[in-house]
């Protein structure tokens, strides 16, 4: 349970230090006195996420320190050993937060990550205000509810769910490897058939995009390159060209040859020469007969690089890349072509499966509805007792075969639905349909109540539910409190005189104003002062017999 919380600058309280009883704790005020901060401070320190508005104005940092007792063997104390934190029955959590938007987290001194914290904190305390309003109307909430009632006895089939199912996964991915089954595999078969005979027709070759880019570069530039072969060929053998001056040059040295070794190397090298200029206008005028533009040519390049484009598109970013994808799309095929006896092995293993997983969901149900029965009966028992007489309720399971059922959750195939008549004679009807703010606040406290000995969380805190209520329903209420008290602590927000008179300890938020500063402060009510708050609460004057009405309201819960 929550002992204590001390609060040091969050929104108007500079500092406030709230010791909690085991038993019912009222909270009382003047409405915007700051009754929510303190709930915004717990939600603060369980978890909840941060936010620098929270912070008191002029103040750098908040903080909060929760100090709570935690039984051994609990949800609680076991969350704490798998994080390898002890503790000694006592857990003291302290949350900062600063104007920067930096923060700390720690769990008996020791730092902990926000996801850390909330998977212990989930199990300390259960808190319940108006927005728990809406979560209620919500059908995936309502089968959780229902679940919470089942406890463990649903965990194994929950478990065998979980394993069936992702066996089926895995019997599906080998199928799909396969190609599916039989009809899809024959489209897999077809399309991968055509796009090997695509590729094949092809006859690709790694290198011949390189050779077609240059052929192509080549035709475009015929004019270009003839120009210069002709120009070349005219310079090497044209009148004047360099084919005779070096024949020329040649038959000077080799007429002085015999005078010595130097002129008769150099008669050697020029003959050299004329050979090799010789040869090289050969080659030139070999191009040069060559360079005729064939248009027919040029188309063919052209196609066939385009349809390597196309190809690429489909395939791959380059030609190796089509042929590797030629090479799988084959595997592939040979594959799907032999492997009817291992998809049909597949298909039946998946259709086990499923009727595996179908008898595991109608036995949830049927825990989900025997424990459902037994809720509906218990909370129309205690919404009597809240004066709404004619109350009856219901939880609606939806229908489902073996064609219809959700064979793909762990959480089985149900889905359920809270049903309300308020008034007798009504028919029950889904119950975001017909409650009201009033009979939803009821519902909820009577839920709690019978949920009180099943969930394991050891404070439960309320909100200003009794909104709407007052009289004979208010007394109700505070009883109902009070009987829930008595096992679990209860911390509540109310503005009711019967509520406030039902706590075993009473604190009054109050809201002041000192030179210029507006801060909100947090004191416990001792001796006669819960019988003035009381007195407040009723709005009448502070008289005797007001006096002595407030103190008979105390004694009626004493």
């Amino acid at each position: 349970m929550l002992e204590r919380l001390a609060i040091k600058n969050i929104a108007l309280i500079e500092s406030a230090d709230i010791e909690f009883g085991a038993n019912l704790n009222i909270l009382s005020g003047e409405t915007g006195s700051g009754k929510s901060v303190i709930l915004d401070s717990l939600n603060f320190v369980l978890g909840s996420k941060a936010d620098k508005n929270m912070i008191r104005y002029g103040a750098a940092e908040a903080s909060v320190r929760g100090e709570f007792s935690v039984a051994p063997g609990s949800a609680a104390a076991k969350a704490l050993e798998e994080l390898d934190i002890e503790s000694d029955g006592e857990l003291i959590i302290t949350r900062k937060y600063n104007t920067e938007g930096k923060g700390s987290i720690k769990l008996n001194g020791n730092t902990v990550t926000a996801g850390m914290l909330k998977t212990v904190s989930q199990h300390l305390v259960d808190v319940y205000g108006q927005s728990e309003h809406f979560a209620l109307l919500s059908e995936s909430n309502q089968l959780s509810v229902i679940d919470g009632l089942c406890g463990n006895e649903i965990l194994p089939i929950k478990e065998k769910l979980s394993s069936y199912i992702s066996n089926k996964r895995e019997c599906a991915e080998k199928l799909r490897r396969l190609g599916g089954d039989e009809a899809e595999r024959a489209r897999r078969l077809d399309l991968l058939s055509y796009q090997i005979k695509e590729i094949d027709d092809a006859a690709l070759s790694a290198t011949e995009e390189d050779e077609l880019i240059a052929k192509r570069r080549i035709i475009d530039n015929t004019e270009r390159i003839a120009s210069a072969v002709g120009g070349a060929l005219a310079a090497l053998n044209g009148d004047g060209g360099s084919s005779d001056g070096i024949s020329v040059a040649r038959r000077l040295m080799a007429g002085v040859s015999e005078f010595g070794d130097d002129y008769s190397s150099v008669a050697d090298r020029l003959e050299a020469a004329a050979a090799e200029i010789q040869d090289i206008a050969d080659t030139l005028s070999d191009m040069e007969d060559g360079l005729d533009f064939d248009e027919q040519e040029a188309r063919r390049v052209e196609d066939r690089l385009d349809l390597i484009r196309s190809l690429k598109k489909k395939y791959g970013a380059t030609v190796e890349a089509i042929l590797e994808f030629r090479e799988k799309a084959g595997a592939e095929y040979d594959l799907l072509s032999d492997c009817d006896e291992i998809a049909g092995k597949l298909t039946a293993e998946i259709a086990e499966l499923n009727g595996k997983i179908y008898a595991e969901c109608k036995k949830l149900t049927a825990i989900r509805r025997e424990h459902a029965e037994k809720f509906c009966k218990a909370v129309v028992g205690e919404l009597k007792s809240l004066n709404i007489s004619g109350a009856r309720f219901s939880v609606e399971f939806a229908g489902y075969d073996e064609n219809t059922a959700d064979l793909s959750s762990a959480n089985g195939s149900d889905k359920v639905q809270f049903m309300f008549s308020a008034n007798a004679g009504e028919p029950l009807k889904p119950m975001n349909k017909v409650i009201s703010g009033g009979e939803l606040s009821r519902f909820m406290l009577a839920m709690k109540t019978c949920l009180k000995d099943v969930n394991g969380i050891s404070t439960y805190v309320f909100d200003e539910i009794d909104a709407g209520i007052s009289g004979v329903t208010a007394r109700s209420v505070a009883e109902k409190f009070v009987a829930i008290s008595k096992n679990t602590q209860v911390i509540a927000v109310s503005h009711l005189p019967q509520i406030c008179a039902a706590g075993d300890k009473n604190f009054l938020i109050s809201k002041a104003e000192h030179g210029g500063v507006t801060t909100t402060s947090v004191r416990e009510l001792v001796g006669d002062e819960k019988i003035g708050e009381i007195i407040r609460l009723t709005g009448g004057g502070d008289t005797e017999a007001a006096r002595r009405h407030a103190a008979e309201l105390i004694a009626q819960y004493k």
